[in-house]
C-alpha cells in the first residue's frame, strides 16, 4: 500500500510529464567494457530537435525523455574516450553500453572536451568527488592509500590532528559526519586508533563527499555525508590485485559467477606490526599485540532485464594489547542487501535491508584492577528509495527506518578487583524518514534541487529515565515499559539549491538546507577513541539541528581541464552538547547530568583550484574560517572558539606524469593549532598539585606544518601481469607536529608549570610493491 500510496503522489505530480504526447524515452545502463562495473555518474547527453543531459545513478542506470526525432547521443566518463551515436527516436529505446578505458594519457586529454561541465552545470553544492586513481599517487602514512587522509586535503574539511583519520566539515564535530559504505553506517571509521581508516583502498569504486547542499535521500548528521561505494566485481574474468608494505600487505579477488550476468569481489587487508613486536628484545614489548584485519565482500547477479540483486559486507577488527597489562580490541561489521528493479524505463526503485554493529572490548590484567569493559551499537535498517525521469526532472523519494539500540558500557571484574562491576541500560531507539526531491533543469540557464525529509526519532523502553536540575540532581525517573515509546521528536528538514549559468564555462549557486541527528557520542578527548560514549536523543538530550546557507561561484577554463571556485557559508547550530568542567563520562550511569546544552555558529570562505588532466596535475586549496559555541554556564554566557576551530588551512597536491612509468607527487599542508583550554593557575590540595581552568578553548595550539612526497615505478606492461612500485616520505621536512599538550610542574623550578608537547611522527619512509594480474 505505502508504494502505491508513492505511485499515486508522483504521478499526480508529473502528470502532464507522464501523458504528453510523441515522447519517447531513451534509458539504459553504463559499464566498463573491461570490468562490467557500472560507470556512476556518467554524463549521457542527447541533441537534436531538443537538447537534454543527466548523469547514470548510483547503479549506473539513465532515463531521458524527449520528442520523436532523430538525435546525437553523447555518453562520456572520466578517463574514457566518448562514444557517441545516432539514435532515430520513435519509440522508448534501451542502450547498454559499455565503455573502454583510455591506455594513455593523451586519449583522456584529447576527450576531455567532450565532458560535460557538471561542476559548473549542476544545482549541487559542496559535493567532492574522488577519483581513486590519482588516490594511488597522493602520498600518505607508511604508504597506505586512505580515503579519509585524502578528503583532509580538500577546503572545508579539516584533519582531526596529527594521525588522525577524524574529520571536520564547515564547523561540524567527527560524529556530525554521515560515513556509509554500501548504505550502512559506519560507526567508528579508523584503525590503530585512526592512524588508518577501515577502507580498504583496493575495494572501493566510489567516494562522494558532500559538504553543503546534501540531497533529501541523506540524513541523520549535521555536517556531511561520505557515501563510499565497494566494487561490484569483474563480470568478464577473474583478476587478482594486492599489495606488500611496510607494516601491511593486501590481497583482492574478483571475477564473473555467470559471465556478463554476475560477479563477486573479496578483499582482505591485515597489518602485522605485532610480528615485529616478538622479536623485540624488550620483555615488556615482547607478545604485545599490535594490528588490524578487514575484509571487503561483495556479489551481485542480474536476475533479469529489470531485477539485480547485490550482497555486500564488511567485516574489520582491531587488536591492540600489552602482555600482562591490557587488551583493547574493537570492530565493525556492516551487511547490505540490496534489489534494484526496473518498473519502467523511467521509474527505478532500490530496496535495501542492512546491518550494522560496531562493539569494543577493554580488558585489564592486573591483579588489583582486572575487569573487562565492553560496548556494542547495533542497527537494523531498512530503505526504500525511488527515481522517476521525466523530460526536464529526476524526481526522487523513499523512505527508510531503523532501529538502534546501544549499550553504553558493561563492566565485569572478579572479587579481587579494585573495580566494581557495571551494567548500564540499553536504550533502543527507532529513527525514521520519508523524502521527496526534484532535480529541475528549467532550460540551459536555470536548475533547481529542491526536497523536504521529515525525520522521526523515538526513544523506547524498556528503561529507567530520570530527569535532572541544573546541577545535576536526579528530580524524577520514570520506567518505562519494553516497546513502548517515551519520547519522540519530529522535524522537517527542507532542501534547496539553485545554479544559474552565465555561459558553458562560468555559474553562480546557492543552497539551503536543514539537518537534524539523533546519535551523538560524548568524549571530551582531544581525538577520537574506540571507548567514544554512543547516546540517542532522550528526555534531556534534544536532537541537534544544523541550518547552513552557501553561495559559490564556479568556473572552468581551457575545455574543462582546469577547474576555479570561491564558496561561502554560514551554519547556525542548535541543541548542542558540551560538558560540565571535571565531567566524569565514562562509566557514568547518570552521564546526562554531566552535559550542557547550547547553540553554535560556523562560517568561511572556501577556494579551490585544481587541474583535471594533462602531465602535471593536482589541486591547491584554503579555508578561512570560524567555529563557536555558546552555553550559559561557560565562559560568562558568551561565544567561545571550538575545539576544531582553526582559522587557516592550505593544502597542495602536485602529481607529475614525467613518463609512462614514473610518477612523482606531493602534498603540504598548513593549518592553525586547534583551541585548548589551558589552565590559568594552579593549587595546592594535601599535597597534590591542583590546576585552575576559567576560559573555555582560549589557548591555541601551535600550528601544523606537513610535506609528503612519494614516487611510483610502473613496471614494464604485460598482457596478464602488471606491477608497481611506491617509495614514500611521509613528513620530509621532521616537523614535530603537535599531537597534545599536557602541563606538569617545571622540574627545574617547582613553583612553575611547564608545557610539555607530545609529538607523533618525525620523517618516515615506506615502499611498497603492488601487482595486478
Amino acid at each position: 500500500m505505502l508504494i502505491k500510496h508513492y505511485l499515486a503522489l508522483f504521478l499526480l505530480f508529473f502528470s502532464t510529464s507522464i501523458f504528453a504526447q510523441n515522447k519517447f524515452t531513451l534509458s539504459g545502463t553504463i559499464r566498463d567494457a573491461a570490468t562490467g562495473e557500472t560507470l556512476i555518474g556518467a554524463t549521457v547527453r542527447i541533441t537534436g530537435a531538443s537538447t537534454a543531459a543527466t548523469l547514470t545513478n548510483n547503479y549506473g542506470y539513465f532515463a531521458l525523455t524527449q520528442p520523436e526525432g532523430t538525435y546525437t547521443v553523447a555518453i562520456s566518463y572520466t578517463g574514457y574516450p566518448s562514444v557517441v551515436k545516432t539514435i532515430n527516436l520513435t519509440k522508448d529505446i534501451k542502450l547498454n553500453e559499455e565503455l573502454k578505458s583510455a591506455n594513455d594519457l593523451a586519449e583522456v586529454t584529447v576527450n576531455a572536451n567532450n565532458r560535460k561541465n557538471e561542476n559548473v552545470k549542476s544545482a549541487q553544492m559542496g559535493l567532492e568527488r574522488i577519483d581513486m586513481k590519482a588516490l594511488n599517487s597522493i602520498p600518505v602514512l607508511l604508504g597506505e592509500k586512505d580515503i579519509l587522509k585524502t578528503i583532509q586535503l580538500l577546503p572545508g574539511v579539516k584533519s582531526g590532528g596529527e594521525g588522525n583519520t577524524g574529520f571536520y566539515v564547515r564547523g561540524g564535530a567527527a560524529d556530525q559526519n554521515l560515513i556509509i559504505l554500501d548504505e550502512a553506517v559506519v560507526y567508528n571509521s579508523s584503525h590503530l586508533l585512526g592512524f588508518f581508516s577501515t577502507f580498504n583502498a583496493d575495494a572501493i569504486k566510489d567516494v562522494s563527499l558532500y559538504k553543503g547542499g546534501m540531497p533529501a535521500q541523506y540524513g541523520g548528521r549535521l555536517s556531511s555525508v561520505l557515501d563510499v561505494k565497494m566494487d561490484d566485481g569483474n563480470n568478464k574474468e577473474f583478476k587478482f590485485q594486492g599489495g606488500l608494505g611496510l607494516i601491511a600487505s593486501r590481497l583482492k579477488a574478483e571475477g564473473p559467477i555467470v559471465k556478463d550476468r554476475g560477479s563477486f569481489m573479496v578483499s582482505f587487508r591485515r597489518t602485522y606490526i605485532d610480528l615485529f613486536l616478538r622479536s623485540s628484545p624488550d620483555s615488556t614489548v615482547n607478545g604485545s599485540t599490535l594490528n588490524f584485519y578487514d575484509i571487503n565482500a561483495k556479489a551481485n547477479y542480474k536476475i533479469n532485464d529489470r531485477n539485480t540483486i547485490y550482497i555486500s559486507g564488511y567485516f574489520g577488527k582491531d587488536n591492540i594489547g600489552v602482555k600482562d597489562l591490557f587488551e583493547n580490541n574493537w570492530g565493525n561489521v556492516t551487511t547490505t542487501i540490496r534489489l534494484n528493479h526496473i518498473f519502467s524505463d523511467r521509474l527505478f526503485s532500490n530496496t535495501s535491508l542492512i546491518y550494522n554493529n560496531y562493539n569494543y572490548t577493554v580488558r585489564l590484567l592486573n591483579d588489583a584492577t582486572n575487569f573487562k569493559a565492553t560496548s556494542l551499537v547495533r542497527d537494523f535498517n531498512f530503505k526504500e528509495d525511488f527515481q522517476y525521469f521525466s523530460n526536464k526532472h529526476i524526481l526522487r523519494f523513499g523512505l527508510n527506518a531503523t532501529q538502534h539500540r546501544i549499550s553504553p558500557i558493561d563492566i565485569d571484574s572478579d572479587e579481587a578487583s579494585q573495580v566494581n562491576s557495571l551494567s548500564q541500560e540499553r536504550r533502543y531507539g527507532i529513527e525514521s524518514a520519508a523524502y521527496i526531491s526534484d532535480e529541475w533543469a528549467v532550460n540551459e540557464h536555470l536548475n533547481f534541487l529542491y526536497g523536504v525529509r521529515l525525520a522521526a526519532f523515538s526513544l523506547m523502553g524498556p528503561g529507567n529515565f530520570s530527569n535532572y536540575d541544573v546541577d545535576g540532581n536526579i528530580t524524577s525517573t520514570e520506567n518505562v515499559a519494553k516497546g513502548k515509546f517515551y519520547k519522540s521528536y519530529f522535524n522537517l528538514e527542507p532542501r534547496f539549491s539553485v545554479s544559474y549559468l552565465f555561459n558553458e564555462q562560468n555559474s553562480i549557486k546557492a543552497s539551503y538546507n536543514r539537518n537534524t541527528q539523533n546519535v551523538h557520542i560524548l568524549t571530551n578527548a582531544t581525538s577520537s577513541s574506540p571507548t567514544d560514549q554512543y547516546v540517542l536523543s532522550s528526555n534531556n538530550i534534544k536532537p541537534e539541528i544544523a541550518d547552513q546557507v552557501a553561495l559559490g561561484y564556479f568556473k572552468n577554463i581551457q575545455d574543462n581541464n582546469y577547474e576555479l571556485s570561491a564558496e561561502v557559508y554560514y551554519k547556525w547550530l542548535q541543541n548542542q552538547i558540551d560538558y560540565k568542567n571535571a565531567a566524569e563520562l565514562l562509566a557514568n550511569t547518570n552521564v546526562e547530568s554531566e552535559l550542557l546544552y547550547g547553540v553554535g555558529r560556523a562560517y568561511g570562505l572556501e577556494l579551490f583550484f585544481k587541474k583535471k588532466f594533462g602531465k602535471l596535475n593536482g589541486w591547491v586549496g584554503y579555508t578561512l574560517s570560524r567555529t563557536e559555541r555558546k552555553f550559559t554556564e561557560l565562559n560568562n554566557g558568551k561565544y567561545f572558539p571550538a575545539r576544531q576551530d582553526r582559522t587557516h588551512d592550505i593544502s597542495v597536491v602536485g602529481i607529475y606524469n614525467m613518463t609512462k612509468r614514473w610518477t612523482f607527487s606531493s602534498s603540504f599542508i598548513y593549518s592553525t593549532g586547534n583551541a585548548v583550554t589551558y589552565p590559568a593557575g594552579k593549587y595546592s590540595i594535601g599535597g597534590q598539585m591542583a590546576y585552575y581552568y576559567t576560559q573555555r578553548n582560549a589557548g591555541r595550539m601551535p600550528y601544523n606544518m606537513r610535506l609528503d612526497v612519494s614516487a611510483t615505478l610502473e613496471g614494464k606492461p604485460g598482457k596478464k601481469y602488471q606491477s608497481s612500485w611506491n617509495f614514500g616520505v611521509y613528513n620530509l621536512l621532521g616537523r614535530k607536529n603537535p599531537y597534545s599538550i599536557e602541563f606538569i610542574t617545571d622540574p627545574e623550578n617547582p613553583g612553575k608549570t611547564a608545557a610539555q608537547q607530545t609529538s607523533l611522527f618525525g620523517l618516515i619512509p615506506s615502499i611498497t610493491w603492488n601487482f595486478k594480474f
